[in-house]
């Protein structure tokens, strides 16, 4: 039988055992507890990181397609059938005409431009071009012509004309839409002949090919030769010609066709 010595001495190393396993086991709780929150703050971080890639919107995503993606043509309903261009888009601001039906065919619009060098009334005849009259009237009304140029002067022999109507003062500036041409008014050519007269005084819509008319028109200030591919949607009234010999009066910058001189600058355009 062991003796009070032997039993004190063998619960000191029960105790002993006991503490040394308890030290142990919160050790472990320990290490436990930091791996869990180590792990959460991970899983916390990783799901920000998500939300914010998601919603981010990298320029060439799909949700968030770049602004220069190819944009479908348009047609409007009306009678008219104002086509967009998305390969030539507007180089001003404007929308396309509202296209109304029946489109007015009858009548006509004063349209008076203020120039730098003088003014030039003109009048619009509805009944000759109802389609293009309604959108010419449309840009005025839109403020499209203000601030722009007169880029174009030919002074040839046969083509006596003053080109305005883009706002680059390039040549190749246009609204965003399209007119399609208008040309039953127009005479047939001369047996032989390829080329119709253009009276002075006629005003009628510059193109870039069959049915691409769009903001740019010229002002004839002497008879001139042209193929009948051309619509005519007005005249020039006898101040607007007095201008216009005045501009022609100035020269040309580059032989018989370039910019004017001096140069033309439309300040307003209005229409009643």
């Amino acid at each position: 039988m062991p003796t009070n010595q032997q039993r004190r001495e063998a619960a000191k190393r029960k105790l002993e055992r006991q503490i040394t396993r308890r030290a142990e086991r919160a050790k472990k709780r320990r290490i436990v507890a930091t791996a869990l929150t180590v792990g959460g703050v991970v899983v916390v971080v990783g799901l920000i990181y998500l939300l914010v890639v998601l919603n981010s919107g990298d320029s060439n995503s799909t949700a968030n397609p770049p602004s220069d993606t190819p944009q479908e043509a348009k047609t409007t309903s009306g009678p008219c059938k104002f086509s967009s261009n998305p390969a030539k888009p507007a180089s001003k601001p404007v929308d396309a005409p509202p296209d109304v039906d029946p489109t007015p065919n009858a009548g006509t619009a004063k349209v008076a431009i203020k120039t730098n060098q003088g003014d030039i009334p003109l009048t619009i005849d509805r009944a000759k071009a109802p389609c293009t009259a309604e959108a010419i009237e449309h840009l005025v009304k839109s403020k499209f012509y203000d601030g722009t140029t007169c880029h174009r002067l030919v002074g040839s022999p046969s083509l006596k004309v003053l080109q305005c109507g883009d706002p680059t003062a390039q040549g190749s500036g246009g609204p965003g839409f399209e007119i399609k041409d208008e040309l039953a008014s127009l005479p047939k050519p001369a047996a032989g002949q390829e080329t119709i007269p253009y009276p002075k005084g006629t005003l009628a819509m510059a193109n870039a090919g069959p049915n691409t008319s769009g903001s740019q028109f010229f002002m004839v200030y002497g008879d001139s030769q042209l193929p009948p591919n051309y619509t005519v949607f007005g005249t020039i009234d006898a101040a607007g010609l007095t201008t216009l010999d005045k501009i022609a009066a100035g020269g040309i910058t580059e032989g018989q066709d370039g910019a004017p001189k001096n140069p033309v600058n439309i300040e307003t355009a209005t229409v009643s």
